[in-house]
């Protein structure tokens, strides 16, 4: 037994090691049986989803083959549009429903309302399912449940000839139809998996290579969806396609190449040369094979473009393919689209460039200039003579002034700039100035109205070439202020109506900033007007300072700034200059109240200090009054310095507030800011002002300005003050050569604030024309100083003048005894005025009355009033002086070698 045993399992261990080779051998082929096994029941499974889904698509492209072949049947537009669709449409339905194989056909309006159905019941109700695409053009297929059960259909738009949707067809099958038709094939799909699994075991590599091979590794799915794209895209694209073999012959043209190079139906397989309707250049380069790009061709009326490229890029043997597009309207739309980018381009530049400034000439010559080459060759501009002053134009003759003339040539044949033209009725200028309405004239030649104005000019015009003008009024609100002219000479085309529209479109920009630089001007010379009628218009007669001035308005308008001198009694004179913070008519009124109270206090013969002081005040009420008021505006600010010159003394007494110190230009050319006590500015209040005192030798420069002189925005106050000096101590230079020097090296062209500015050379009275004496307190000595009088007034032959003065000195030192103080003196000048003096130590000022018939006195001052031409009383810290001016004989005026009045007298506002 164990014997038998050990047999056994060692047997049975041979037999497994025996087998095992089969074993799997077998395994193996029952692995790769299962493999086949499940690749071919794989394969089936596919073939019936292929074959169902393969099924459905049929179902629905004969759905929309149907469908669409119905909606474009000649006749079924105009049955539509019959009273009774159904009846006209029904029998029709049925029979082409019969016949295409499909299971219903139904028209319907754009409601969905069915004409026609195969169930006549449901005809007149709503069609079962989506017609919004197709209303909107769209060809729509989808599955839906109606009345003949479940149904694949499709919905086609019925188009009128103008591509209004005016109702729409569906055709469909049944489900159940499509499904019976896949399941019929099932046996014939099972039989070849039969016949697949008995060889798929042996070629089974063998086809997967060369499959792969074949199809470069796409699948039966792959292939299918590429070919379908493939033949969508050819047949859907809007360029046209041709291929052309290595022997020359049409392999392939698609519906756009055919329609496009007019190929017949039967052109493809035939040879390129053969094809009579095709143009000889594109055969040529179809033939040729070579590459091409966006080449231009012809085709009778069309421009086509034409990109060709070999097949197979290294050997040429399939030939070559060619892109065809139509570029006809493209570059109608493309030339088009230029003039309109051109036409905005000049108008946004017209926008940029046309009213930069407030200048009515400037600004013509802006619009000319924009016009010029894109529009026009030449452009000119006319304007009537009242807007160059700020005025509207006024009624009458058409007088046009030319202020603009811009060209793509200098030597051009029209009326210079400048010139003032008096256009005849005729003339489209006149025309179009009277109308107000642009004037086209498409041929000058002809134009015989346009060559009534001057048949020379004229003929110089059409000589040069010039054909074609549009001109346009220049209107702003309402108001014709001139003409703009548009001339043609190089471009052979007349002016269109698009060149009109988009020269009105010019000028309507331009007319609105020449208005508005107009109504500037008109606003600007009256706020000029208005300050310089504040200023003072011509210098006073004095001795004492040779005086030179200037005053620039700032480029934003009128300001503050202003200046003055003031004659003083004792041939003292006061210069005066000032600045109101601002521009503005505001600030020009208060100039003008400032100018006229300083008048008022000089008039008192205040000190610099006092008069300061009292201008302060009359500030801070301005101030006041006018912010309590409606208004609500105040002064912002004003400065201030006043300065007193005596020629006797030759002493200067200066004042300032918060004004900049004056530039003393020397005798010997040496300039100085003197170190003045600064006073706060008008207005401000806190500190007292004071005063000082500063020697001047005859010939000395006093330079007086506004801070616009030497402060800018691109330097600073000190900078300014050094340029200041560097102009004065340059050379020697009277006061006006220095006055132009200062504006010429330290203003631009357009100063941002107004200057004022003033340089008097001072002067001084000879000693022979001044005599002085201290009179005793005693009435007897009045007689001595009669003669001490009358021996003076000879020497100095004024002795027409003995009496008057006699008599006037008589009062004044009777006056002086009998209610002053000592000292009493008395000083006689002689200048261009004689002038007596009589002071004391006394502050009490005598008064002017009329006495009555019974008083024994009091007549005295009255007589000094008849007997000269002013008199008064100022006061000194120690006392008073009474004067008295009388005129001198004007031969002494003439023998004295002093300028008469009316030669003495300068304007103000010079240069």
């Amino acid at each position: 037994m164990v014997e038998r045993n050990g047999r056994s399992q060692g047997a049975s261990k041979q037999s497994r090691i025996a087998w095992s080779p089969r074993s799997l051998a077998g395994q193996v082929f029952a692995v790769q049986v299962v493999v086949v096994v499940l690749l071919v029941l794989g394969a089936i499974l596919a073939l019936v989803l292929e074959s169902r889904s393969a099924s459905d698509r049929e179902a629905r492209n004969r759905s929309v083959g149907v469908a669409e072949a119905f909606a474009h049947s000649p006749g079924l537009v105009a049955a539509l549009k019959t009273p009774s669709p159904s009846t006209i449409l029904q029998p029709i339905t049925e029979a082409t429903r019969k016949d295409a194989g499909v299971d219903f056909i139904v028209v319907m309006d754009t409601h969905g309302i069915r004409y026609t159905h195969p169930l006549p019941d449901r005809i007149g109700k709503r069609f079962v399912g989506t017609i919004g695409p197709s209303l909107a053009g769209q060809i729509y297929t989808e599955s839906v449940h109606g009345p003949l059960g479940h149904e694949v259909q499709a919905v086609v738009p019925v188009k009128a000839p103008d591509g209004s949707v005016v109702g729409l067809v569906s055709a469909g099958l049944k489900v159940k139809n499509v499904t019976s038709a896949g399941n019929r094939q099932l046996p014939v799909i099972l039989g070849t998996g039969a016949a697949a699994l008995a060889i798929a075991t042996t070629g089974t590599a063998l086809t997967t290579r060369r499959l792969k091979r074949q199809t470069r590794g796409l699948g039966p799915a792959e292939m299918t969806r590429m070919y379908e794209h493939h033949d969508a895209v050819l047949h859907a694209v809007r360029e046209g396609v041709v291929i052309v073999g290595q022997d020359g012959r049409l392999v392939l043209a698609n519906d756009e190449a055919k329609e496009l190079l007019g190929l017949p139906a039967d052109a493809e397989g035939r040879h390129v040369a053969d094809l009579d309707h095709l143009d000889p250049l594109t055969a040529e380069l179809l033939l040729s094979g070579r590459e091409a790009t966006d080449e231009v061709h012809r085709s009778g009326a069309r421009l086509l473009v034409v990109n060709q490229r070999p097949t197979d890029r290294h050997s040429g043997a399939m030939g070559s393919v060619a892109t065809i597009r139509d570029s006809t309207e493209l570059m109608a739309v493309s030339g088009k689209a230029e003039a309109a980018g051109k036409r905005l381009a000049l108008l946004y530049e017209a926008g940029t460039g046309i009213g930069a400034t407030l200048d009515v000439v400037r600004t013509a010559e802006e619009m000319a200039n924009v016009a010029v080459p894109g529009l026009a060759d030449f452009v000119t501009v006319d304007l009537a003579d009242p807007v160059l002053r700020g005025d509207e134009p006024a009624g009458g003759a058409i007088e046009l002034r030319r202020v603009a003339i811009e060209g793509i040539d200098e030597d051009y044949p029209f009326y210079p700039r400048g010139e003032l033209i008096n256009f005849v009725p005729s003339t489209p200028q006149a025309q179009g100035f009277d109308s107000g309405l642009s004037q086209v004239v498409p041929d000058l030649s002809v134009a015989h109205g346009w060559q009534a104005q001057d048949p020379w000019w004229t003929g110089r015009v059409l000589d040069y070439g010039v054909h074609s003008l549009i001109t346009t009024p220049l209107k702003a609100r309402g108001i014709i202020l001139g003409v703009a002219n548009f001339w043609r000479s190089q471009k052979p085309e007349p002016f269109d109506d698009e060149d009109l529209s988009l020269a009105e479109e010019l000028v309507a920009r331009a007319a609105v900033s020449i208005d508005n630089a107009r109504r500037y001007t008109r606003e600007h010379a009256m706020a000029v007007t208005l300050q310089r009628s504040l200023l003072p218009r011509a210098l006073p007669d004095q001795s004492a300072l040779e005086v030179a001035h200037r005053y620039l308005p700032a480029q934003s308008g009128v300001s503050g700034d202003w200046f003055d001198v003031i004659p003083l009694p004792g041939s003292r004179v006061a210069v005066v200059v000032g600045d109101v913070v601002g521009h503005g008519l505001h600030a020009a009124a208060t100039m003008g109240r400032l100018r006229t109270a300083v008048h008022n206090f000089a008039a008192l013969d205040l000190a610099p200090d006092e008069l300061l002081a009292h201008l302060d005040e009359l500030v801070d009420r301005i101030d006041q009054e006018e912010s309590n008021g409606s208004t609500g505006t105040g002064v912002s600010g004003a400065t201030c310095l006043y300065a007193i010159y005596d020629p006797v003394t030759r002493l200067c007494t200066i004042g300032r507030a918060g004004h900049p110190a004056p530039a003393l230009v020397r005798p010997d050319g040496s300039v100085d800011f003197p170190d003045l006590p600064v006073g706060p500015p008008l207005g401000a209040g806190g500190a007292p002002f004071e005063t000082a005192e500063v020697y001047l030798p005859e010939g000395t420069q006093i330079v007086l300005y506004t801070d616009g002189l030497i402060e800018d925005r691109s330097r600073d106050f000190d900078v300014g003050m050094e340029l200041l000096r560097d102009v004065l101590a340059q050379r020697r230079r009277g006061p006006e050569e220095n006055c132009q020097a200062i504006i010429d090296a330290l203003l631009p062209a357009r100063p941002q604030d107004d200057v004022a500015l003033l340089i008097a050379r001072t002067q001084v009275i000879a000693p022979e024309n001044i005599v002085e004496r201290e009179v005793p307190i005693d009435p007897a000595a009045v007689a001595d100083l009669r003669a001490w009088t009358t021996a003076t007034l000879e020497a100095w032959d004024l002795g027409d003048l003995v009496f008057s003065t006699e008599l006037i000195l008589s009062e004044l030192v009777t006056n002086a005894i009998r209610y002053g103080s000592p000292p009493v003196r008395v000083r006689l000048l002689r200048d261009r005025a004689l002038i007596c003096e009589v002071s004391d130590g006394s502050s009490t000022a005598p008064h002017l009355r009329y006495a009555a018939t019974t008083d024994e006195g009091g007549r005295g001052l009255f007589l000094v009033a008849q007997l000269t031409t002013h008199w008064g009383t100022r006061y000194f810290p120690r006392g008073k002086v009474i004067w008295a001016e009388q005129a001198l004989p004007a031969p002494t005026v003439a023998e004295l070698g002093v300028p008469d009045l009316a030669e003495r007298t300068t304007p103000v506002l010079g240069s």
